[in-house]
């Protein structure tokens, strides 16, 4: 395991290595950027990664934010993660966005050759080549294959699988006029707000906060 250690104390997080790392303090009234900052440091790279080729491939705005966004939850948790994405943001971004963020999850079970995404080897490699993913999943695709905003989650999809370079490093200052465009920030600060996820922003605020 790896300890990481917080100004309130320490968390324990499965992990390799047995460093301890000391996490900075946040302002009092914090922004999406302090969190890129200060707190998702193992999501951060990837999510750049996937916003930059977004921006590369001449998506919209929407599926811009989505690609920055989409992943950064799995600093708090990792199941259902596109559900728990879209939920951390749903207050603070467009619908389109928070759909988009929501159903990637699913949509990269299920290839698209219309768009170049085939489904991942790496998929083949972690799962076995007869697996099939969960019910609740193939019900989720069947659903978002027909919604109208399909392609936004899909396009999330295909940008996400590509971004996972470790020598490339991308910083978030090319998306700055997207955020402010379209992503509120509380003047209380994210997790300050009283809106129905400020608890979530608490905890990656303070991952180890006692009672």
């Amino acid at each position: 395991t790896r300890t990481y250690r917080s100004d309130a104390g320490f968390l324990m997080v499965l992990c390799t290595g047995a460093n301890a790392k000391r996490l900075a303090p946040m302002p009092a009234n914090p922004t999406l950027l302090d969190f890129f900052k200060l707190r998702f440091m193992d999501t951060a790279n990837h999510v750049l990664q996937s916003a930059n080729l977004a921006m590369k491939n001449g998506m919209s705005e929407e599926i811009i934010l989505a690609c920055l966004l989409h992943d950064v939850v799995q600093e708090l948790i990792r199941t259902d993660h596109g559900w728990w994405g879209a939920q951390l943001f749903e207050p603070y971004v467009p619908k389109k966005v928070t759909f988009a963020i929501c159903y990637h999850q699913a949509l990269r079970y299920y290839a698209d050759p219309s768009v170049g995404y085939e489904y991942p080897d790496l998929y083949r490699q972690l799962f076995g080549v007869d697996y099939v993913p969960p019910a609740y999943i193939e019900e989720t695709y069947r659903m978002v294959r027909k919604h109208r905003w399909y392609m936004e989650p899909r396009m999330v999809a295909v940008n996400d699988l590509y971004a996972f370079d470790p020598s490339v490093v991308v910083t978030i200052d090319p998306f700055l006029d997207i955020i402010g465009r379209h992503c509120k920030q509380p003047k209380e600060g994210l997790g300050n707000d009283g809106s129905p996820v400020a608890h979530m922003w608490r905890t990656i605020i303070r991952p180890d906060q006692p009672l």
